[in-house]
């Protein structure tokens, strides 16, 4: 037994809790990414976008894997705003402020949605314009995306950010090995609530983003079938 846990001796406790917790943030960037991917989908086959697909990098750090998303959720927010100055330049005052009148029938809002890209694309569906209304009327860009932004930067530039995503298969030694580094192993209560914090934070964030997309993707399979 090490001599900080004969000093504490919640340390083995700790030690789990720890290694629970990382395993459960990794899971939740995890799906992040792929329903990341799936939004991205949707944007280049039907809004004509060209934003790269992204894949969790398992030889990095989890900062590193953080800016990969931080990168791709930001170029998402710069297609929606891009989106809406679209409608804006092309289309008269009164039909633009129709698009966000929550008053007006979403049939009508999709219609004129797909009257611009078509005349953006060549051609358009009304999967298109559904996929653009959706957006700019959810709060998948004013909210959803820019706190997950904020939190992700906030973990990757925590004690968290410096650890590797590869531990998931390594044995318990070696897993906390990783994750402690530099700490002090008489500092695990402080490093367990770090992670605990962290992780109901980001946790809660994406599940309203994955949730966000999933109204999205669905309403576009629908459309489809």
């Amino acid at each position: 037994m090490a001599l900080s846990d004969l000093l504490y001796p919640d340390n083995p406790k700790r030690k789990k809790e720890l290694i629970h917790l990382h395993q459960k943030l990794l899971e939740c960037m995890s799906t992040n990414f792929r329903a990341t991917n799936e939004l991205v989908g949707v944007l280049n086959e039907h809004l004509g976008c060209t934003i790269s697909h992204i894949q969790m990098r398992e030889s990095s750090t989890v900062k590193e894997n953080c800016d990969i998303i931080i990168q791709v959720m930001s170029e998402i927010q710069h297609q929606v705003q891009k989106i809406d100055s679209d409608m804006k330049e092309k289309l008269e005052p009164v039909l633009y402020q129709k698009l966000y009148d929550i008053k007006e029938p979403e049939l009508e809002k999709i219609a004129i949605a797909q009257k611009v890209f078509s005349i953006i694309l060549g051609e358009a569906t009304s999967t298109a314009g559904m996929v653009a209304i959706k957006l700019l009327g959810s709060n998948l860009l004013t909210f959803t995306v820019s706190k997950l932004i904020g939190l992700l930067a906030q973990i990757g530039a925590s004690v968290l950010g410096g650890i590797s995503i590869t531990i998931i298969g390594l044995g318990i030694e070696m897993i906390l090995h990783a994750i402690l580094g530099a700490v002090e192993r008489n500092e695990l209560l402080t490093a367990v609530r770090s992670y605990e914090k962290h992780l109901a934070e980001f946790k809660a964030a994406s599940e309203k983003y994955q949730r966000a997309i999933h109204e999205v993707t669905s309403l576009v399979r629908q459309q489809v079938q």
